[in-house]
């Protein structure tokens, strides 16, 4: 795996006079849109929403594959922006006009146990994110003299995130499919304090979700709907503790032949509890957003092995203390070997 920084660059490089002279505007701007990571987000939640990707789980959200080791590769991008005229004021100085694009890749194995386990199937996850935002934002900074001026300030990085690991436990009853997931995150990261753009939230965290689907092969109906709660650990750099936070996603997609489907999708994240530590500088700052999209996938073999493909397009609204924008997920899944196969 990578574990380097390919990019790391501010619009304010010069003279060392230059620099310092605009030191305390980028940190204000990093205040108002500290650790960008994976959901795409600014600060409403300090990374956004939490370490949790609104939008990943779709059709056969509830069905835990057969026993065996399979790989995905999501890619996933993001093009939001926060404030426009609307300020953030911070100790008599405002940033505004922040506009963010992600570009993330996640690397994802799944095992599942031959044997069963509480009537179902017991499987085991693991999350490696790679990838980094670009961030532009305006800081207007209030002089002593009472003299107001702007610098429009940014960043980007490019690198690996907090790893994210857990176990997953399916069922199955005729056309209905479901499983509880537990997801942890580690902050181990590359982390970066007082920089805009950092890809790793820097603090542990724990999210809880329950999927379900009905599936009928022979309408092709697939019908899945995806409910959790994430529950964050504080970051110890920037004393910042972001709120439990709830989501909700759904999905309805038919196939159309035996490779190809198409479908509809959403999700809704509502912050359930207030930000907190002496680094909420906000209050609260409770976070919303809501997006729709459509997604299509094909099924197919390459060198005789199955690979499924799919793309995955959000658009949001509905926001508060959130960017608002577009998300857009490719995803390649297959499988490595499987238990108990010839």
């Amino acid at each position: 795996m990578k574990n380097q920084r390919f990019d790391r660059s501010s619009s304010h490089a010069g003279s060392p006079r230059r620099r310092l002279g605009f030191t305390r505007i980028r940190r204000l701007a990093a205040a108002a849109v500290a650790a960008i990571a994976m959901s795409g987000g600014a600060q409403a939640a300090e990374n956004g929403a939490g370490f949790y990707l609104l939008g990943n789980k779709g059709p056969g959200a509830g069905v835990l594959p057969p026993p065996g080791v399979f790989f995905q590769n999501d890619f996933y991008f993001y093009d939001g922006h926060f404030g426009g005229s609307k300020g953030l004021p911070l100790n008599g100085n405002i940033v505004a006009g922040v506009k963010a694009q992600l570009y993330g890749d996640f690397l994802t194995f799944l095992a599942v146990a031959p044997w069963d386990v509480a009537g179902g199937n017991l499987g085991f996850t693991i999350v490696i994110p790679v990838g980094g935002p670009s961030i532009t934002a305006l800081a207007s900074v209030v002089g002593p003299r009472g003299n107001e001026f702007s610098r429009s300030v940014s960043d980007s990085t490019f690198t690996i995130g907090d790893l994210v690991f857990g176990p997953m436990l399916g069922w199955h009853a005729g056309k209905f499919h479901w499983n509880v997931t537990a997801l942890v995150n580690t902050p181990t990261g590359d982390y970066h304090p007082g920089q805009l753009a950092n890809v790793a939230f820097h603090h542990w965290g724990a999210d809880f979700t329950g999927s379900l689907t009905w599936l009928d092969p022979e309408l092709g109906l697939d019908l899945s709907m995806a409910i959790g709660v994430t529950v964050n650990g504080k970051n110890p750099v920037t004393n910042y503790k972001t709120g439990t936070e709830f989501h909700l996603e759904w999905s309805v997609s038919k196939n159309i032949g035996k490779q190809f489907s198409v479908g509809l999708l959403g999700y809704h994240y509502q912050q359930l509890s207030n930000d907190s530590g002496s680094g909420a500088r906000l209050g609260g700052f409770k976070g919303r957003v809501t997006a729709v999209g459509a997604t299509m996938a094909y099924n197919m073999l390459i060198a005789s092995h199955p690979v499924s493909a799919r793309i995955k397009f959000f658009s949001e609204f509905n926001t508060q203390n959130r960017p608002e924008g577009q998300a857009v997920f490719l995803t390649l899944s297959t499988p490595i070997t499987m238990f108990g196969a010839e």
